[in-house]
């Protein structure tokens, strides 16, 4: 008995030392409480809404008659869609709706008002990019929905005024004639739309974690004083420990090239300009992980910050769900996260098959987040290493 009690004594006393450890790993602490609270409230406000709103389109309007302008009006007011640009001619339509990342340009022909007063069907043309069948599935609806209801409206009081009841008028109307030319369709495949996007955020995640111990890993077993006397140039510290990564990071996309044949997915663009992209992206990805590795001495802490950051990337990247519907502040977050963008060139270039200049933007951002990693890990080591000199 009394061993019995001794043993339970002995238990209670471990497992209360193992919450003194736990709550004096102040950075363990954090992570433990702190992230179910922080993705709860992320990913919360990432699908908040719950439904696809406030999607933009672009409308071609050559017919610029009255009701040409109150089928765009009846666009307007769709709260599911936002009329983003109106044009003249389909002239440079693909151009615009990609600076807009619209999902669905209309079509609307000349003849439009015309044949609705004379009693003819127009027809309206639906240009809809399949790279994302939830926006592009939506936009496309809310067009279909407006178009039948102004149609069912113009009819029915047509009718109603010839001295046909209601009840029967609203049976005896015809929809315009709609035909939907679907573009960039290989996504309507889940494989060609989930595993790039998966890859893209698995690279970027080992990436991070691998790198989170190489300045960490220094510090901890004290060597890094035997690092900077053999190394004593920043510039050249940051190479050492960057170049492996970004070497072994060209077998891993090689391998990704291979499951791109293997699965048979057509993987067609400007490869030099995609390996410029790709080259940032790693880049930047580098600076953030050795910035972390450089701030935080432990290998442990510098894997959980590491971590955190990387887990919410391919959420919150807009790759799946629009980056529009999401709060700013989360947003923002988003943008500082290199995938981001990576997985917004890639889009734009094998999916939707834009051209290079389309993928200005994201790629400047890419090197925004290189340019300022690169100078926080330059002071930031320029520090330490000053102060390793200094105690010898």
């Amino acid at each position: 008995m009394n061993y019995k009690l001794y043993n339970l004594k002995t238990l209670l006393e471990l497992i209360g030392r193992e919450f003194t450890l736990f709550y004096k790993n102040k950075v363990l602490l954090v992570l433990f409480l702190g992230a179910p609270i922080l993705y709860g409230v992320l990913i919360g406000h990432v699908y908040q809404q719950g439904k696809v709103t406030q999607m933009p389109i672009v409308v071609v309007n050559e017919d610029n008659g009255p009701m040409s302008q109150t089928f765009i009006d009846m666009l307007r007011d769709n709260e599911s869609i936002r009329v983003a640009q109106i044009l003249p001619s389909l002239f440079s339509s693909k151009d615009v709706a990609l600076t807009h990342e619209a999902t669905t340009i209309v079509h609307i022909p000349r003849d439009f008002s015309s044949g609705i007063q004379q009693n003819r069907l127009p027809e309206l043309t639906l240009f809809v990019d399949g790279s994302n069948t939830l926006t592009s599935n939506t936009a496309m609806m809310a067009v279909n929905v407006c178009a039948m209801t102004m149609k069912a409206g113009i009819q029915i009081q047509s009718q109603m005024k010839k001295g046909v009841p209601a009840y029967i008028a609203t049976q005896q109307y015809e929809p315009f004639k709609t035909t939907i030319v679907k573009q960039n369709i290989r996504s309507g495949n889940y494989l060609y739309f989930m595993l790039p996007g998966v890859l893209i955020t698995v690279l970027q995640q080992v990436l991070l974690l691998a790198l989170a111990l190489t300045f960490s890993s220094e510090f901890e077993n004290n060597t890094f004083g035997n690092l900077v006397a053999k190394m004593p140039n920043v510039f050249g510290l940051i190479i050492v420990k960057v170049v492996p990564y970004m070497l072994m990071s060209v077998g891993i996309i090689a391998l990704y090239w291979g499951f791109g044949k293997y699965y048979k997915m057509p993987l067609h663009a400007d490869f030099w300009w995609f390996t410029l992209c790709t080259f940032v992206f790693i880049l930047a990805v580098c600076f953030i992980g050795i910035l972390v590795s450089a701030v935080l001495p432990s290998q442990l802490k510098a894997t959980e910050v590491l971590m955190v950051i990387a887990t919410p990337a391919f959420i919150l990247s807009g790759f799946t769900w629009p980056a529009s519907l999401m709060p700013t502040w989360v947003q923002w977050i988003a943008n500082v996260i290199p995938s981001t963008h990576y997985l917004r060139i890639f889009r734009l270039m094998f999916i939707q098959h834009g051209e290079n200049y389309h993928t200005d933007k994201a790629l400047i951002a890419l090197s925004i987040i290189a340019i300022v990693s690169f100078i926080l890990v330059v002071i930031v080591l320029a520090w330490k290493m000053k102060k390793v000199k200094a105690e010898k």
